[in-house]
């Protein structure tokens, strides 16, 4: 059996976006590109050809990761998700200990996590050390460098 990942409705519409990116402009085009590296000849010294093969290999694979993380989807709808405690969905502001900085996090799943545009996956340590604690709590998590300690502020 497939295990299901949680993901947010707006991960997995991003995820068929970029799917039918891929499927209706970059496939097409690379195609293309392939068809005219042909048309210069000798294939073995066709660098443009060569390229073009290793771009499609490369498009046939994320083709294939998309689609395995579509299916393998579970969306969980975050318009519902209490606040009394963090679960998935909710968004975070947590106060670092160490530099007295504030962070704010929502957990989605594996799928979206972008932690630049504020989404940490559930399954990320931070991620798995907030899951089913409250408003001032504090947590700490084993990082690559050290033990971070951060207090949560405010679940949202």
């Amino acid at each position: 059996m497939i295990d299901k990942v949680p993901i947010t409705r707006e991960g997995l519409e991003k995820l068929k976006q970029e799917l039918q990116n891929i499927l209706t402009v970059k496939r097409p085009k690379n195609i293309k590109a392939i068809e005219e590296a042909r048309s210069h000849g000798d294939l073995a010294e066709n660098a443009e050809y060569h390229a073009a093969k290793e771009r499609q290999s490369f498009l046939e694979a994320k083709i294939n990761e998309l689609e395995m993380a579509i299916s393998r989807s579970d969306v969980i709808e975050i318009d519902e998700v209490p606040t009394e405690r963090i679960v998935f969905g909710t968004t975070v502001e947590l106060r670092n200990i160490a530099n007295n900085q504030n962070v704010i996090y929502q957990l989605v799943g594996q799928y979206e996590s972008d932690p630049e545009d504020g989404k940490i996956s559930v399954s990320s340590p931070l991620g798995k050390a907030l899951i089913g604690n409250e408003e001032g709590d504090s947590i700490k998590i084993k990082t690559p460098g050290g033990i971070q300690e951060f207090e949560i502020l405010e679940i949202k």
